[in-house]
């Protein structure tokens, strides 16, 4: 990754990282995730399962919903998601059906992670109407998305 990509990746996972402390302060899991766009934010999450009372206000489903919602489109290809938490099992779902060929986390999750879990959805090969797996960067600001905790 250069040093140009590494900045911007640092620069949007800032803005998540201000999203997930508005789910924070008002009790949600600290979850924040935008989508990007050719360098602009075109979908915004924020971690709302506690506050609407429905499990699927994942900050990740948010912002694809945002962003289908600003583009008009379903095929989310040429779109970035970054977000402060890797996304879960059903997040990862909803993101192969949208086509999104690139990921950028702060924190891996583990049990119900979508790529770190025994249900590794993002790196599945089988399913055929999916596109090839997207490209997964962690780490970006990982110290930062941990003290959300």
């Amino acid at each position: 990754m250069s040093k140009a990509e590494q900045a911007a990746y640092e620069a949007y996972m800032r803005k998540c990282l201000a999203l997930a402390q508005i789910a924070k302060a008002r009790g949600d899991s600290p979850v924040g995730s935008i989508l990007v766009q050719n360098g602009k934010i075109v979908g915004e999450g924020i971690e709302g399962g506690k506050t609407h009372r429905d499990i699927t206000f994942h900050a990740e489903i948010e912002a694809i919903r945002n962003a289908r919602t600003n583009l008009g489109k379903t095929d989310l290809s040429d779109c970035i998601l970054v977000t402060t938490h890797e996304p879960c099992i059903m997040c990862s779902y909803l993101i192969r059906h949208h086509k999104i060929q690139l990921i950028i986390v702060g924190l891996s999750t583990g049990e119900i992670g979508g790529y770190s879990s025994a249900l590794p959805l993002l790196l599945d090969k089988s399913i055929s109407k999916w596109a090839e797996p997207p490209k997964i960067i962690e780490g970006i600001l990982e110290e930062e998305c941990r003290a959300l905790f």
